[in-house]
């Protein structure tokens, strides 16, 4: 599969970038909710909320995208990138805390997917 072209590739990696940003949004807004002495309906209402459902949205698009194009063997260990993306997204904005554990996990899984992909 390494015929791919160059576009394609970046739909493969911008996929997972969306969702991992989108579960960020989502995890701020969760926090939003708490402030909210638990009245879910206001989620509705919540600019992060919305922005997330976009990005998963747009995410969703592109992967239709994808899909129709590429096997999906091939495309969804892409996905694996997400458990990369998160954890270190959520340390950018969230201040949460990184551990050799997860760098050893995140290796792991990039490993993984240059050998699936190659």
């Amino acid at each position: 599969m390494t015929n791919l072209s160059l576009p394609l590739y970046g739909l493969l990696f911008t996929t997972p970038l969306m969702i991992a940003f989108g579960q960020v949004l989502f995890k701020m807004t969760s926090e939003k909710l708490v402030s909210s002495q638990g009245k879910f309906h206001t989620v509705f209402f919540e600019p992060l909320f919305i922005l997330a459902l976009i990005i998963y949205g747009g995410a969703t698009l592109l992967w239709l995208y994808v899909l129709k194009t590429v096997p999906l063997a091939y495309a969804y260990s892409f996905m694996a990138l997400t458990f990369v993306l998160v954890p270190l997204f959520a340390a950018l904005w969230l201040g949460e805390t990184l551990t050799l554990k997860y760098a050893l996990g995140a290796a792991l899984i990039i490993t993984g997917l240059v050998i699936v992909q190659s």
